[in-house]
């Protein structure tokens, strides 16, 4: 008689935050610090920008208000999202006791049954969120409005900063991130947190135009004589500005923008949010295991003018 597999652990509660952390933060983007991460909010945070004007006026005995201080604010409104699914035992444990058993390449091994198929949801959750907070579409189920998509529809974004896109190649990709370079407002140029997002087909070409395929005047031999040798998979930068692989930016868009004024917005510690892994053997007699994921996030920005886009088209202005 074959031994029957059964799951005894259900993820519920506090401990399940750690699923839902992983889901919700573990995209290229969020991972490697693409943008300001807002956590425990309810259901909306309100995002403040302070400016003002004429701060210095000549010096005299009195006391004289100088400045006009403006406060304006955008929002983050969590939306709530879930994960229903079905998935039978036999299709992965295989797969598990392998890594188990020491037959896999993999640095980190699941410890049980339950966690193997908790990290297998979380990778595509994650994969999911990367896409929407970039090119989601609101009206698309599971989706937020991306930063992309917000970028599209805001009349206040600056025709001086949006870059008509080009198909990127190895051949036009130095040309064509001069035009991001050179649109970037004074206001953030050198700012330390300042980033050009680009998509990975042109982090490729740049690449192989450093690596000798472009006509920027390296010539065969590429970046430091090295050809294709001379990346090894480190940082990119363009003019002194880090270039950041955004892996939910399609192919041929990019931005430049800081961090501090991209905003993801969650709720890891409110009561919208659980992870549950229910093995139904026991009340339905199948082989099946279900994995319930709810969780909430948004995405906004707060200056568009400090945004240069590339690639989009603005149909508000």
């Amino acid at each position: 008689m074959a031994t029957t597999t059964s799951l005894t652990t259900t993820y519920a509660g506090q401990h399940s935050g750690m699923w839902v952390k992983a889901a919700l933060l573990s995209g290229n983007t969020l991972s490697n610090g693409g943008m300001t991460i807002m956590p425990n909010i309810a259901y909306k945070a309100v995002i403040n920008k302070l400016s003002t004007d004429g701060l210095l006026a000549n010096a005299s005995c009195d006391f004289t208000a100088t400045s006009t201080v403006t406060i304006t604010e955008r929002t983050l409104t969590l939306e709530n999202f879930q994960v229903n699914l079905s998935l039978c035992k036999k299709d992965y444990i295989t797969s598990w006791q392998s890594e188990e058993m020491g037959f896999s390449a993999n640095k980190v091994l699941a410890k049980s049954f339950a966690d193997y198929l908790l990290a297998f949801v979380v990778e595509k959750v994650a994969s999911a969120i990367e896409t929407s907070i970039w090119n989601g579409v609101n009206a698309t189920d599971g989706q937020v409005a991306g930063i992309m998509t917000l970028l599209t529809a805001d009349a206040s974004l600056p025709t001086a900063n949006e870059v008509s896109g080009a198909t990127i190649t190895s051949a036009n990709v130095i040309e064509e991130l001069e035009k991001i370079y050179k649109a970037i407002p004074a206001a953030v140029y050198g700012a330390d947190d300042l980033k050009i997002y680009v998509s990975q087909n042109i982090a490729k070409s740049y690449i192989s135009a450093l690596g000798g395929f472009g006509a920027s005047g390296l010539g065969s031999n590429g970046s430091d004589n090295k050809g294709t040798q001379w990346y090894t998979n480190g940082s990119l930068t363009y003019g002194g500005i880090p270039l950041f692989v955004a892996n939910g930016l399609t192919a041929n868009q990019a931005i430049a923008a800081q961090t501090s004024n991209l905003f993801f917005g969650c709720g890891l510690l409110n009561d919208a949010n659980e992870v549950r892994l229910i093995d139904t053997a026991e009340t339905l007699g199948d082989d099946n295991v279900r994995v319930v994921m709810r969780a909430g996030y948004a995405v906004n920005y707060h200056s568009v003018s400090d945004i240069v886009t590339y690639g989009i088209t603005n149909s508000a202005n």
